[in-house]
């Protein structure tokens, strides 16, 4: 296998100088953005850099074959192939590297396709955990538009930020202090702040709003997790029962009966293992008269994320809260998880402090935080 770097001041450019040199077969290994020259770190020049490879041996000139003097001899036959099959470990090392080549020719014909004011932006995007193929589709869907002529760095983030506003504004409703329901159930991963969260809106219903609550916490597997809702129990002088089944749960329910809203802390697991999942079902009741919102870090990846709510999907989910908001930049994840699941998020929390640090979400909310503010 033959690897050689190329570089080029866009990816067309660079893709000819490999198509030229190492054929129509050649596997890129990767692509990245470099910047040379300049004076004493100024004013340096952007580049392309690709690592391309080739898993076949290129034409060479053949050599001279010099007249030999020596008795030509006869043939004998051969007791072994000529030409020995590459083993099985090394025929996947090569359909995986074609698979990669068709992977990366995508990803670059796609970027490659965007006028080059658009360039910065697909590459912010994407560096805030936004699906790359929902980005080009945004992007292309804006520059092949007959007019502006040429697009500026404005025109082009007002225009993404009304796309993303109507295809949030189709799915279902953002914000969540209404509290229909008279039970709210709080479930979702360990480590995403669920019970804080929990404490933050108990907080408000009780402070900002005169309402009486009440807790039911089923996180028996930390000792630590009871202890903090019993004290945020204290604080706000609302009752709180533990529950270890569903018959202790559906006890503390009734015991609540005079509380205009219940809030239910769930185990935090990990929500992999499906087995998890249904056993929720054995510690809360999921009926129809709950309200029932799945948490999410926004410090985990996009592709988690997903795959987080994929795993609740047989759960009766209404509503999304986003968490740890102050501890990430990456905000990207926010359209693709409302665009799969067709859900809206009622809540976004960036900080400790309950119950100031949360905030009712809204279609405007997380169309600048993907964005940016209309005035950055």
């Amino acid at each position: 296998m033959k690897v050689k770097k190329y570089k080029g001041n866009t990816m067309p450019e660079v893709m000819q100088l490999v198509r030229k040199e190492l054929g129509q077969d050649a596997v890129i290994l990767n692509s990245k953005v470099v910047h040379e020259g300049g004076f004493l770190g100024l004013f340096k020049k952007r580049k392309i850099e690709v690592l391309a490879a080739i898993d076949k041996p290129i034409a060479k000139e053949q050599p001279i074959i010099r007249e030999s003097r020596q008795p030509i001899r006869t043939p004998v036959e051969q007791k072994y192939p000529s030409r020995i099959q590459p083993a099985n470990d090394e025929s996947k090392i090569l359909d995986e590297l074609r698979q990669m080549k068709k992977w990366m020719e995508h990803s670059v014909n796609a970027h490659s396709q965007l006028p080059l004011a658009f360039q910065s932006i697909y590459k912010e995007l994407v560096e805030k955990d936004m699906d790359e193929d929902l980005v080009n589709e945004m992007l292309l869907t804006i520059a092949e538009r007959e007019t502006p002529q040429e697009w500026d760095e404005v025109e082009i983030r007002d225009a993404l930020r009304l796309q993303i506003q109507q295809k949030l504004q189709n799915i279902s409703p953002f914000g969540g202090m209404a509290f229909h329901n008279k039970v709210i159930h709080l479930v979702g991963p360990t480590g995403v702040g669920k019970t804080t969260t929990l404490a933050k809106l108990a907080a408000h219903c009780v402070l900002k709003e005169g309402k009486k609550v009440a807790f039911i916490t089923t996180d028996t597997y930390r000792i630590a997790a009871i202890d903090q809702l019993k004290t945020y129990a204290k604080i706000l002088n609302v009752p709180i029962e533990v529950a270890y089944n569903l018959d202790d749960y559906n006890k503390a329910k009734e015991k609540f009966t005079d509380k205009d809203h219940i809030f239910v802390d769930t185990a935090g697991r990990n929500f992999r293992e499906q087995k998890y999942i249904h056993e929720l079902n054995k510690l809360i009741d999921l009926s129809k008269d709950a309200t029932t919102y799945l948490v999410l870090s926004m410090t985990a990846k996009r592709r988690d994320v997903e795959d987080i709510y994929d795993k609740f999907k047989n759960v009766p989910i209404h509503q999304f809260i986003l968490t740890k908001l102050d501890e990430t930049n990456s905000y990207g994840a926010m359209l693709s998880l409302c665009l799969k699941s067709q859900l809206g998020i009622a809540f976004l929390t960036n900080g400790q402090d309950v119950p100031e640090d949360l905030k009712e979400a809204s279609v405007d909310d997380i169309t600048n935080l993907i964005i940016g503010e209309e005035n950055d």
